[in-house]
């Protein structure tokens, strides 16, 4: 009898699924990233491939949305928002790509997301500020150029889910107290 999956054998050494078999896989980095990585490894003392592989995860679970075909449209708009630098200069995304990643797959009108807001994910601060401006009947905190971003997106298409924080926001860190002078 075949099996599509080998059977699970939990008992015998070496035997795993098919999709716990780990990969070899090559990646290029410039000196001063494996650098940093390799700093970061020494630092909390374990090596340099853990580092890779908890940045692998931490992408994966951060960004689950991103692989999972559900999430469409206006969906994506918190990951999006939260990878917006990396976008355009790591990833080098262009305002059609984008859309495409966004609303490639979605039959839910309401979920749409017009290529105007599509291209504020790719705008240098500078312009994003100009063109906030003018798009944004409510204008908002303007100092902060993200923040108004996600302020405008979330009222928009009424993102319930946005997160409004950084990635360091997730930790909390206890405020250090000034110390009582004597008087």
């Amino acid at each position: 009898m075949n099996h599509p999956h080998p059977p699970d054998h939990p008992q015998l050494p070496g035997s795993c699924l098919l999709n716990e078999l780990k990969q070899i896989i090559s990646l290029r980095l410039v000196d001063s990233d494996r650098a940093a990585v390799q700093a970061i490894a020494a630092r909390l003392f374990v090596r340099e491939s853990d580092i890779y592989r908890f940045a692998i995860n931490y992408l994966l679970n951060r960004f689950s949305c991103l692989f999972d075909d559900t999430y469409t449209g206006s969906d994506l708009l918190p990951a999006m928002l939260e990878i917006r630098a990396e976008i355009n200069h790591t990833l080098g995304l262009k305002r059609h790509q984008l859309e495409k990643i966004i609303n490639g797959n979605n039959i839910n009108p309401d979920k749409y997301v017009a290529m105007c807001d599509i291209e504020l994910l790719l705008m240098p601060q500078h312009l994003l500020r100009q063109r906030l401006l003018k798009l944004d009947e409510n204008p908002r905190n303007q100092g902060d150029v993200e923040t108004w971003l996600k302020d405008y997106l979330t009222d928009k298409y009424h993102l319930l889910a946005v997160e409004k924080k950084t990635v360091f926001d997730d930790f909390i860190v206890p405020r250090k107290k000034a110390p009582k002078l004597d008087t």
